[in-house]
């Protein structure tokens, strides 16, 4: 585990406006630098970046954090690998909490998953250079396939649009041919001086049944690199070419496994599990996709990697697929950070449909927003964007509908409904019912059981209602008949009266000018006036007030530590306050009613000069003091008029030498 001291100088290092600034375009603004989002589409500049918080902010989507969040969301990296990265480039050597034998340990399996990357690194060059670079002499079947899809190499340097992208995509995925026979890969390896241990590691070679040494498990295949997120090849997909000839073979002198006689080959080989590589874990071209899927907020998945490598081709560059296996959660998971929506375009078949209904859970579970684009019987991606291009493709999936729709539509259609078989009539109706009860937002609810009901309208049999549509309305109604949700609003959300209600937002927008003053400039904590001015606050602006002093207070705990580490001496420590409090530590500790706030603000400061802040600041608290007594009056005038009926002479005294204090009082503060 890396060390806290260890990040927190990994933060203070880092210069976030340098390292944002190598993919936005910054233009400083006052204490800010702004530019376009990298993280969703837009025109005008709402994306701010503050290099003085090491912080942040689009005013748009929404999305902020430190240096650390910004590596982890553009890259897709985890924690620990954005720290490491961060750490390498700013020259911070990496201190660990574990044991000497626990680093030890840690260490040397980093260095078996290094080694195994770099086997499967040089195994991707030795396939594109037997397809492109250094020709294998059967490497035209695998270029007659890619030409077969419509991705076949221009003659021409200067080839453009399409036909300019598709040497670009097939380098960018990789794209090679493993050599025809037992050994090439094994050969290569033995004269790059590569164990076949390892290459057996990552299942590139597989050991012989009789006899020693190793023979290749990819031959005679066009070859797809499996990229993880990082840039780092984790293993391989070999789709099956046509073979050639006897007489062929026999010409180039190729010794090779016999044609087979129980059928044709499997249409791919995957790589098998290995220390590096998990299946079910991993995206099909995301390390690809991943720029495009943030700027669109959306993914698009579909089966196949031909159907990736093709979209990609054509200019469509958001698109992912799942590895050959199903669609799982952690495979959600991981989409989600780069974007919250998916549209699922699996094949037109019976399996591509079952497929769409079964991504529905781990959609779910991974919180994924799903709609489907529905492709004609038969026709997976690849075939269907060769055949109507990039604005046919485009207009598929404009026209994707939301997946409950989709699987609802496939439940009651017309068609394959009537056929079906009273019980399985009856069961699709309860799946419906079970889909709409698994919402859990009543609204959606409610129009979802909408557009049921009108699709249950259309089910006719021989001029009649079935009988199950009966069925289907009462299952409709149990499933909306769960009691609503309470309302759970905390009290500060709960409606007031219309007079209170306008005073209550008055106050609160006077004290976020307090904390706002107090976010640009948090040394004014440490000016006597101005602390004694914002003890004014109460409520969540006290709580972000009591947080911001316990979020600078552990920077020069951190900073302390850090000066007096074994780094120590290599920087000046003075450099590490001038970023004020970890932005990271104040947020999560403040009240979620005033996040929003303090991020912009933590991102674009109103203020350049602390004299400025803190003029506001005592400006706004006297008029909270102002609109206190305001309300301390309104309360008195009715104990008062209690009194006064109940003829209390002593207690009406009191209250009016009360009145003419707060009256006074107000009029200093004027």
């Amino acid at each position: 585990m890396i060390s806290p001291e260890t990040i927190a100088l990994v933060k203070e290092r880092t210069d976030i406006v340098s390292l944002i600034g190598e993919t936005v375009r910054l233009v400083r603004r006052g204490r800010s630098f702004t530019g376009l989002c990298p993280f969703h589409k837009e025109k005008s500049p709402s994306f701010h970046v503050n290099p003085e918080r090491g912080f942040f902010h689009c005013f748009g989507c929404k999305e902020s954090g430190g240096a650390v969040d910004f590596v982890m969301k553009i890259e897709g990296r985890t924690f620990p690998e954005a720290v490491r990265l961060l750490a390498e480039r700013t020259g911070i050597e990496i201190t660990e909490t574990q044991s000497d034998d626990e680093r030890k340990e840690a260490n040397a399996a980093r260095r078996i998953k290094d080694d195994l990357y770099a086997v499967n690194a040089l195994a991707a060059t030795f396939f594109e250079r037997s397809l492109r670079g250094a020709p294998h002499p059967l490497a035209s079947y695998a270029r007659d396939e890619l030409a077969r899809r419509g991705l076949g190499l221009p003659d021409q340097d200067d080839a453009v649009g399409e036909a300019a992208r598709i040497p670009d995509t097939l380098q960018a995925f990789r794209i090679g041919y493993a050599p025809w026979g037992w050994d090439g890969l094994a050969t290569f390896f033995r004269q790059q001086g590569i164990s076949p241990l390892a290459a057996e590691k990552v299942g590139l070679l597989v050991p012989r049944s009789s006899g020693t040494g190793h023979y290749d498990r990819f031959r005679h295949r066009l070859m797809f690199a499996v990229i993880d997120v990082m840039g780092r090849v984790i293993a391989f997909s070999g789709r099956a070419l046509a073979d050639p000839a006897p007489a062929e073979i026999a010409a180039l002198g190729i010794s090779g496994p016999a044609a087979a006689t129980d059928g044709p080959p499997a249409k791919y080989i995957n790589s098998p599990e290995s220390p590096i590589y998990t299946k079910g874990e991993h995206l099909f071209g995301l390390h690809q996709a991943r720029q495009t899927i943030r700027t669109e907020g959306e993914a698009i998945l579909v089966e196949g990697n031909f159907d990736v490598v093709a979209l990609h081709a054509r200019g469509i560059s958001n698109v992912v697929a799942p590895l050959g296996t199903a669609f799982t959660p952690a495979q959600a998971r991981l989409l989600k950070r780069f974007a919250p929506n998916v549209t699922i375009l699996f094949d037109g078949d019976a399996a591509g449909k079952k497929a769409t209904r079964a991504a529905r859970t781990p959609c779910r579970e991974g919180g994924l927003s799903a709609k489907v684009g529905t492709l004609p019987d038969g026709i997976d991606p690849d075939d269907f964007v060769r055949k109507n291009g990039k604005e046919g493709m485009e207009r598929l999936l404009k026209s994707a509908r939301e997946i409950r729709e989709y699987m609802m539509e496939a439940l009651l259609g017309d068609d394959d409904f009537g056929g079906a078989s009273a019980s399985e009539q009856l069961d699709r109706v309860r799946a419906v019912g079970k889909l709409l009860g698994e919402e859990d937002d009543a609204t959606l609810r409610q129009m979802l059981k909408m557009y049921a009901d009108r699709l249950s309208q259309k089910l006719v049999v021989r001029g009649q209602a079935l009988p199950s549509l009966r069925e289907l309305e009462h299952a409709l109604e149990r499933s909306l008949s769960s009691p609503s949700k309470p309302d759970v609003r905390p009290p500060s959300q709960v409606a007031l009266p219309h007079d209170q209600a306008r005073s209550r937002s008055q106050y609160e927008e006077i004290a976020q000018a307090i904390v706002g003053a107090l976010l640009d400039f948090p040394e004014l904590l440490d000016d006597p006036e101005a602390a004694e001015a914002a003890t004014i606050l109460d409520g969540d602006s006290a709580l972000a007030l009591a947080a911001l002093r316990q979020a600078q207070s552990a920077q020069g705990a951190q900073t302390a530590r850090a000066n007096a580490g074994p780094l120590a001496g290599e920087h000046d420590g003075s450099a590490m306050s001038n970023k004020g409090i970890y932005a990271d530590v104040f947020l999560a500790q403040i009240p979620r009613s005033i996040q929003a706030f303090a991020v912009g603000r933590l991102a674009s400061p109103l203020f350049d000069l602390v004299g400025d802040a803190k003029v506001e600041l005592l400006g706004n608290a006297r008029k909270l003091r102002r609109l206190s007594l305001s309300r301390e009056n309104a309360a008195g005038m009715d104990r008062l008029n209690r009194v006064q009926a109940q003829g209390d002479i002593d207690s009406e005294n009191a209250l009016m030498l009360e009145a003419v204090r707060r009256a006074q009082e107000r009029e200093r503060l004027r």
